[in-house]
């Protein structure tokens, strides 16, 4: 056979993401927060686009493409009363589908471009993998305050110390004076004092100390090494440090056998016992969905648009620049953002219809939370979602991440709703957050005489329809920061808890 070139004609598929496509995917998966500064940008970048208000009276009215064409309702009462089905909701299903499995592109995949140029061989390396939802990290105020509960029952108490809990920096240290926090709370020192010292007998041991003497002192008492040569080691720690160790042996009156082992115990302590754990986020949180009883007895679904300005194009300033507009690089300028500004208003309106039309299938699957708490929340999976809402299961993975939702029980992150079941009597199952909610309700009610061992809990919640093996109820009572029935049991009656 001889060797020489040639042509051939082939046929192939191949998947292709637009740069605008990718673009898409990036502000589904984005906050409100994320997106308000995403428009900030565009603003700056697009002379056509302009935040929505009332025109000048010498202008043609702007035009507003937030909404879909022919319509002037907001996009959330458009989805709630059924319309804009001409303007379905953005569904990525074909592109990830495709991308996921590495079945070949499909026709949809043109659907999902709006009309956008093929851009073959994009880098797709810095998307991020929304399918993996990882459970948050347990931080430091959130493993402290599932103590709380334990130690007191005085409800001013347990108020003060959670406010000081919310105060530790990360390492665990309280910074600020509490004579200041009794001043912003209204409350007695004696109070602030006693709250504190709740905080300082929570796990673990030596977090809520204002220094770190104080810090080891309350290990050292936990230890049961606290004695006065310990003690007077504890307060000379500058000594320890500058290694005057002749000095130290005559202060703390020991020999050389028991300074080292004295030095070998206060090296065991941990002078940061907070960093054990991920920390406290202190920033407040927007929520990108505000949830509402209505008159009727459901519930009224709304983005915050106080974080979501209104865009339109501006056709006036867009009439004055197509008139100077004589070259034909300035006219391809001129349309290109023109072009660009009504995809991203296309695109925005796309999103908040996804969002919402998500939303709305949550309440409605969680309706027992919203209406009666924890206990009632049920298991849910994406996949059921996204079967019900009729798209795929990574549309609402990006939709569920980073998006907070605001009712009257408080703020909470849509991956909240999302829980593994636990198998129940009426065959409905139940979810693992409402488990734990149980447990910690049976374990608040115990007295000191009457602690509940984890073989007990299982057979009082299977009496309740649920049914969980021992090993699966410890687990979920130190998820949720509880000890076992023995240091339940100590730390009642150290609390004085009959």
């Amino acid at each position: 056979m001889a060797l020489g070139p040639r042509l051939d004609l082939r046929q192939s598929q191949s998947l292709v993401m637009t740069p605008q496509l990718q673009q898409a995917i990036k502000l589904l998966a984005a906050s409100n927060l994320e997106i308000e500064t995403f428009i900030a940008e565009a603003l700056e970048a697009n002379p056509l686009l302009d935040t929505g208000g009332p025109a000048d009276p010498g202008e043609p009215e702007p035009i507003a493409l937030a909404a879909p064409a022919g319509e002037d309702a907001p996009a959330d009462q458009l989805m709630l009363a059924g319309g804009g089905e001409g303007d379905a909701p953005l569904d990525l299903a074909s592109v990830d589908r495709d991308f996921d499995t590495g079945d070949g592109a499909g026709p949809g995949l043109r659907d999902a471009e709006w009309g956008a140029a093929g851009a073959p061989g994009t880098d797709l390396a810095d998307l991020p993998d929304w399918e993996q939802l990882r459970a948050a990290e347990v931080t430091l105020c959130e493993h402290l305050e599932a103590q709380v509960g334990l130690k007191t029952r005085d409800p001013q108490v347990s108020a003060v110390a959670r406010r000081l809990i919310g105060l530790l920096d990360d390492a665990g240290y309280l910074t600020t004076p509490l004579g200041e926090v009794a001043g912003d709370l209204g409350v007695g020192s004696d109070l602030v004092e006693a709250a504190l010292a709740l905080v300082q007998s929570l796990d673990p041991t030596g977090v809520g100390a204002r220094d770190l003497a104080e810090c080891i002192a309350l290990q050292a008492r936990e230890a049961d090494r606290y004695d006065p040569c310990m003690a007077m080691l504890i307060a000379n720690l500058d000594l320890v440090a500058r290694g005057e160790v002749a000095r130290l042996k005559r202060l703390c009156r020991v020999d050389d056998e028991d300074f080292a082992d004295m030095l070998r115990e206060l090296r065991s302590y941990d002078p940061r016992p907070g960093l054990a754990f991920a920390a406290c986020d202190t920033s407040s949180v927007i929520p990108d969905i505000i949830i509402t009883a209505n008159a009727a007895g459901g519930w009224d679904i709304a983005l915050n648009e106080d974080t979501l300005p209104r865009l339109i194009v501006n056709r006036g300033y867009y009439v004055e620049l197509n008139a100077g507009a004589t070259s034909r690089e300035s006219q391809g300028w001129l349309k290109e953002k023109l072009a660009d500004a009504h995809w991203l208003i296309r695109a925005l309106d796309q999103r908040q219809k996804t969002i919402l039309k998500t939303a709305a299938e949550i309440v409605k699957q969680q309706d027992g939370f919203f209406r009666r708490g924890v206990a009632e929340l049920r298991p849910l999976t994406l996949r059921e979602v996204a079967e019900k809402i009729e798209m795929h299961e990574s549309t609402v993975s990006r939709v569920t991440s980073n998006k907070y939702l605001a009712c009257a029980r408080g703020t909470f992150e849509l991956k909240y709703f999302f829980t593994s079941g636990v198998a129940s009597a009426d065959g409905e199952g139940a979810s693992s957050a409402a488990i734990k909610a149980r447990i910690k309700a049976l374990i608040d009610a115990e007295t000191v005489k009457a602690i509940l061992s984890d073989q007990q809990l299982a057979d009082m919640l299977q009496k309740e329809g649920f049914d969980l093996a021992r090993r699966t109820v410890a687990k979920y009572r130190e998820a949720i920061g509880l000890g076992s029935s023995a240091e339940r049991r100590r730390a009642k009656k150290m609390a004085g808890v009959r």
